[in-house]
């Protein structure tokens, strides 16, 4: 890991606390605005037959492509997801998830990543696209961390 990412990683960490995320067990494990890969466990994040949740995965998709943009975004600035779909290919019912957010354009307002999410074996589970809105910070919100 580069010095970069070890720099934004904890800042990220800082971030995570009491969201969504957070619940779900997503870590991140890299981090840059062009590439977000975090890992999420199964367990905790099923339906009722004991498979991978689809919602899980989109929340996963999010995560990951949402952080990409704010990297993108910068001081100053934040990004919210206004769109995003999911393809759901197979199941997981066990192990981790991994999913790779890879920039598919970053614009001055708009970011859009693909999120693929593969199984422990390499296995596509699912397939989603997100498109994020890059605007201004609220006075008093939450900001990027430092891209250093």
């Amino acid at each position: 890991m580069g010095d970069k990412q070890e720099q934004v990683l904890p800042g990220l960490d800082m971030m995570h606390g009491g969201t969504l995320g957070e619940k779900m067990g997503i870590e991140f494990v890299e981090v840059t605005s062009e590439r977000v890969v975090g890992r999420m466990p199964v367990a905790g994040n099923t339906q009722p037959f004991g498979l991978l949740h689809g919602g899980a995965s989109v929340v996963l998709a999010e995560t990951l492509g949402s952080i990409g943009a704010m990297m993108h975004a910068g001081q100053g600035r934040i990004a919210v997801g206004v769109d995003i779909n999911a393809t759901h290919h197979r199941a997981a019912r066990a192990g981790f998830v991994t999913g790779t957010a890879t920039a598919l354009s970053l614009g001055n307002t708009l970011a859009a990543y693909e999120v693929i999410i593969t199984d422990e074996d390499g296995n596509r589970v699912c397939t989603s696209r997100i498109t994020c809105l890059i605007r201004p910070t609220p006075p008093g919100s939450m900001t990027a961390p430092d891209r250093a």
